[in-house]
């Protein structure tokens, strides 16, 4: 007997996977393959759309067993409170250990200083180093995509890191036929991927074929904003408003979350998932080129983010 062919597949080949399965499977793989290779693997877990996507396949790749695996924050102090309670929510639910790392305590030990531009996003470095040297987590998973960004599209699946957190793409290894290589010194971890061929608008899809719920803060709200370098900024103790910046509440929703303090709001009516993906599909920014703030933006970027209407 012929099995009926997935919808979207190829209709060529009986046996082919629609385009979400094979992702879903591929990132099913990944999970147990790390189960199998390492001994403390830990899952970065922001609250964020791409973290929760990973969880939910995490949770589809151990069923009906739990997640071996514990979740890991890196608190930059200025995170999205919607984001910080649906955090802790999804870890109480699943009965998962959450790890925070705070760039706040690191602060007042005066191990790292404030930057003049507020934001902490490049300080959550020396946190996470720290929570993956004292728990001797070998395999750490993260949520980037090839699509963000040129930096992130250089990754393996399998990326390793030496004792310092460095990468080094002449000791990243070929991943054929996906075989993964996950061996390592002592010291040196690897950061794995699930979601390394996804794109934005897969990350959506799935999340409306799964009924996965996210944070309120991705679907249109209305919200006290400033502008700051072609971005809507949300008012906070990180420092935003300046003198001269005018709060104004706007209808906007966020397409990526981070520190407060570098991602931006983008204007949007879209309160569904659906109006979401058809938003998300006509827009010629990525996710991160259209929300993070950047104070030397390039004329063209400026110009786009107009035609855009992101202000």
């Amino acid at each position: 007997m012929t099995p009926p062919a997935s919808v979207g597949a190829d209709t060529d080949n009986p046996y082919a996977l629609a385009h979400l399965d094979a992702l879903e499977s591929e990132a099913v793989h990944i999970f147990r393959e790390v189960a199998g290779e390492f001994e403390r693997p830990v899952i970065l877990f922001s609250g964020g759309k791409d973290s929760i996507v990973m969880l939910h396949l995490a949770l589809k790749a151990f069923t009906p067993a739990p997640v071996p695996f514990a979740l890991l924050h890196v608190d930059t102090g200025h995170n999205f409170p919607e984001v910080i309670d649906y955090r802790d929510r999804v870890a109480e639910r699943h009965g998962l250990r959450l790890h925070v790392a705070s760039v706040q305590e690191f602060i007042d030990r005066g191990e790292l200083r404030e930057r003049p531009d507020g934001t902490r996003n490049p300080l959550q470095t020396v946190p996470l180093l720290d929570a993956i040297e004292k728990n001797r987590f070998d395999a750490v998973f993260g949520g980037g995509r090839r699509d963000e960004e040129k930096a992130r599209a250089k990754e393996r699946v399998f990326s390793l890191r030496d004792e310092f957190g460095g990468w080094d793409p002449r000791r990243q290894r070929p991943e054929l036929w996906q075989l993964y290589n996950g061996r390592h010194s002592p010291g040196e971890h690897v950061r794995v991927f699930p979601l390394s061929n996804w794109t934005e608008l897969d990350v959506w899809q799935y999340i409306e074929r799964e009924k996965i719920d996210l944070p309120a803060i991705y679907y249109a709200h209305e919200r006290e904003v400033f502008s700051r370098s072609g971005m809507w900024l949300a008012p906070g103790e990180w420092g935003g408003p300046r003198e001269g910046e005018r709060v104004e509440r706007r209808l906007v929703r966020y397409r990526t979350v981070g520190d407060m303090s570098c991602t931006g709001a983008v204007d949007s009516q879209a309160a569904t998932i659906s109006q979401v993906i058809e938003e998300i599909a006509a827009s010629r920014l990525t996710e991160r080129g259209a929300t993070r703030a950047d104070d030397k933006l390039s004329e063209a970027a400026m110009e786009d983010r107009k035609r855009e209407g992101y202000f």
